[in-house]
């Protein structure tokens, strides 16, 4: 199956697939003309990986992932703790833009803005406590 269908069948635009199989997410035979060929393997895997970065895994954490699945003697514990560990990052990630958004609202709420040339929030992006 060359590189096109590959595309189509697991919703990865060429460019990735090709970048997934120079880090050696995929590794699809090449026919005699030099070309890819993948097989239904791949497409599975690619479609695996898409599905991974979509909900936030890092490539190497695809990676991981990704070994985890084909190790058929494989501990579940081992993937929950990979997952868990992503979960924990995202749940960090969500608490840090919460606090970022306060404290743009905040910025956002005590400026006037009007024709006056004072401004609190680039008083508070330079380290100075605005005032209403």
């Amino acid at each position: 199956m060359n590189i096109g269908d590959v595309a189509s069948q697991s919703g990865l635009p060429a460019k990735t697939i090709r970048y997934y199989e120079d880090i050696g997410l995929v590794k699809p035979d090449r026919g005699a003309n030099g070309y890819r060929d993948f097989n239904a393997d791949d497409v599975h895997k690619l479609a695996f990986v898409q599905r991974a970065r979509s909900l936030g895994f890092t490539v190497e954490e695809c990676r991981a992932l990704l070994s985890l699945y084909e190790d058929r003697n494989r501990a579940s514990a081992d993937v929950k703790a990979l997952a868990r560990a992503h979960l924990d990052q995202i749940s960090a990630k969500i608490i840090a833009l919460q606090e970022m958004q306060k404290t743009l609202s905040d910025l956002v709420d005590k400026c006037h803005g009007d024709d006056r040339p004072d401004c609190p929030i680039l008083e508070g992006l330079a380290g100075n406590n605005p005032t209403k």
